[in-house]
């Protein structure tokens, strides 16, 4: 039985890292390619420029249009070619990253991913999401390698809203759980192999760590603060949930997400928000222990994560909706599948109005 784990050759975090950016990808070529959108740019354009300031690395700036296409791919792999950059730097959000990782791919040069916020753990991931220009989803890009480095500013991460590290928190909290049945299941994970147990601990530790330090990082984060608490959080989401989820495997909560997309009313909510309250819905799902359940949904509680349908926008219950959301859940060759039972559409279902009734009545307990 052939077991498997992958991560970035380098992960690299702290406040003011990116100023470092000329140091870091003269480790690995002469020139960069830097994609960034209009926003972003605005953000780190001088901090960038700083840094390359008087070093015998240069860089070209190209600014990314928003969506992580074939087209815009093709658009900026062709630029970077003419540029003749022997390396690639994706600086921003999760559709930034993936598409420097496809332009690293195509153009067989290493890839640097800087994210500014906090809110997935796709950064560090092998893997594009790859859209149609309309925003529709059209297909994954599955890499045969990691990210070359991450590099996580922590300054620049704590200066964007604290929902979205709230956010990350929800997506990072599936990571232990969703590990934990892929093993049981003894089932593959996105790393191409068995689960390990060096997976299963990194996993583990991105939830103690959230249990731990999620509740002083968000205060902290409110106030656009870096503390040890942000550092650790801002690790879990990023890194530990990375290759927790990479090498340990997706099970239910996220097939739950993907399950709620077809109600309109939670189109609002961030990712990480949806797994949150997937990620309570797979407990009900595997009948954990209410110690357990009760640690969670306290946990989701005090930092703002959903723990309702309510709290997803769904004011009302319709079953009709739930149902094709359960439906959703189970679709062929989903993660659900790495439950160690079998799953229904209709077990899911009851999950799904179960966790719903839990989240009102821990709600109501402790206030």
């Amino acid at each position: 039985m052939t077991k498997t784990i992958i991560s970035p050759s380098k992960y690299i975090q702290g406040p003011g890292e990116l100023s470092k950016l000329s140091e870091y990808s003269g480790r690995l070529g002469k020139h960069a390619f830097i994609i960034a959108d209009e926003f972003v740019t605005g953000l780190v354009g001088k901090t960038i420029e700083d840094s390359y300031a008087g070093k015998e690395t240069s860089y070209t700036m190209e600014k990314f249009d928003g969506e992580c296409s074939k087209q815009e791919i093709e658009r900026l792999r062709t630029a970077c070619k003419a540029a003749e950059a022997d390396v690639v730097v994706g600086i921003g959000g999760g559709k930034t990253l993936d598409t420097a990782k496809a332009i690293g791919y195509f153009n067989e040069i290493p890839v640097i991913v800087a994210p500014t916020i906090a809110s997935t753990d796709a950064p560090t991931s092998a893997l594009s999401v790859i859209y149609k220009e309309n925003g529709e989803f059209d297909e994954y890009l599955m890499l045969p390698f990691n990210p070359t480095f991450v590099i996580t500013d922590t300054k620049i991460i704590t200066s964007a809203p604290a929902r979205l590290i709230v956010s990350g928190m929800g997506d990072a909290l599936a990571t232990y759980f969703e590990a934990r049945a892929t093993k049981r299941a003894n089932k593959t994970a996105m790393a191409g192999g068995h689960v390990t147990e060096a997976a299963v601990a990194l996993a583990k530790l991105c939830y103690d760590t959230l249990i731990a330090e999620g509740l002083k990082a968000k205060l902290a984060a409110k106030n656009h603060l870096v503390t040890e608490s942000v550092e650790k959080i801002i690790e879990a989401n990023t890194y530990l949930s990375g290759i927790g989820f990479e090498s340990g495997g997706l099970a239910a909560a996220y097939a739950i997400h993907n399950g709620l997309t077809v109600l309109e009313e939670t189109h609002h909510m961030y990712h990480g928000e949806k797994v949150a309250f997937g990620t309570l819905v797979q407990l009900i799902l595997e009948d954990a222990p209410e110690e357990e359940i009760e640690v969670v949904v306290s946990f989701c509680l005090s930092i703002g994560l959903p723990v309702t349908l309510a709290d997803l926008g769904v004011k009302e219950i319709n079953e009709e909706k739930l149902r094709k959301a359960a439906e959703l859940s189970c679709a062929e060759g989903g993660t659900i599948y790495n439950m160690p039972f079998e799953i229904t559409p209709e077990l899911v279902y009851a999950a799904i109005v179960t966790a719903d009734s839990v989240g009102r009545y821990y709600k109501e307990k402790l206030g």
